[in-house]
């Protein structure tokens, strides 16, 4: 018999544990980054997403966009300014971003998924209110922080074996606003609000690395406290860190930071004793037992 078929059935039977830990579980999921713009690294995602939701466990993809919107910005003249790593959104560029957002990105996302076998349905943070936001900083125009979640709509869709696809843009207390939401931020509200079992935060990095470079596969938040205070923990990882320390405040089991390059990064985090990335919680394990709640 082919050794490769030997090699794939042991992997097979050794997921049985994982796949039976996380029936029933849901994950929300960060889609970003490089990948996002490769066509048959979208392809493996989305067949990714869809074994997931096929062994039963209800994923939640939310997604980003920020080269596209540079690329349609440019294209219509629009130029974007920066302030802390976060664009200034005034009223001519939310629009740009709505647009890019909830229609040509989203709805890429979604056919993906289609193509590889699965029901996705791509909403936004407007549709059924499902995140309601204000203004973050002044200085940022209409850059959103989510202080209201409907996640009803997730949960009926989950029901009707649907993946959600949700594109992060709000909407305001006044209805007639539209806010931007960076896409790890309404990814940690969402998964907060789900009280999710997981919340997969897919970067161009490894994971967290210490002070000598090297992924530190597991953290409590205050180990992630104490090396951004000594700064071994600095400028874009610092987002992720935080939004990962809110969504465990909210709720949600644990939070892992990996790289969305690699290949099956999910299924491997989720379905491997090794997992991928660095995983953020309170206890030490990396799986917990079938029957804990």
């Amino acid at each position: 018999m082919d050794r490769d078929w030997i090699a794939t059935a042991k992997t097979l039977s050794e997921a049985l544990p994982y796949l039976q830990r996380y029936s029933g579980a849901i994950v929300v999921v960060k889609f970003g980054g490089n990948a996002m713009g490769d066509a048959e690294a979208m392809a493996e995602f989305a067949r990714d997403v869809v074994l997931m939701r096929q062994v039963g466990v209800n994923p939640v993809v939310v997604h980003g966009g920020g080269p596209m919107i540079n690329e349609m910005l440019a294209k219509l003249g629009i130029k974007s300014e920066f302030v802390r790593g976060k664009r200034v959104t005034d009223k001519a560029t939310v629009e740009v971003v709505e647009m890019v957002l909830t229609g040509l990105v989203n709805k890429r996302i979604v056919q993906a998924i289609m193509d590889e076998g699965g029901r996705a349905v791509g909403l936004s943070g407007k549709d059924d209110d499902l995140m309601v936001a204000v203004a973050d900083d002044p200085e940022l125009g209409f850059v959103g922080r989510p202080v209201e979640m409907n996640v009803q709509v997730l949960r009926d869709m989950f029901s009707a074996g649907i993946i959600p696809v949700v594109a992060p843009v709000a909407t305001g207390m006044d209805p007639n606003e539209t806010f931007n939401v960076n896409g790890d931020t309404a990814a940690g509200a969402i998964a907060g609000a789900l009280k999710a079992d997981r919340l997969l935060l897919l970067t161009d990095v490894s994971g967290v690395k210490d002070a000598s470079g090297e992924v530190v596969t597991q953290l409590s938040p205050e180990q992630v406290r104490e090396m951004t205070a000594e700064g071994t923990i600095a400028g874009g990882m610092i987002p992720k860190t935080e939004t990962a320390l809110a969504a465990l405040e909210q709720g949600v089991r644990a939070v892992v930071i990996l790289d969305g390059r690699l290949p099956n990064a999910s299924l491997l985090e989720l379905f491997t004793e090794h997992g991928a990335g660095s995983i953020i919680r309170s206890s030490e394990s990396r799986m917990r037992p079938r029957n804990e709640t």
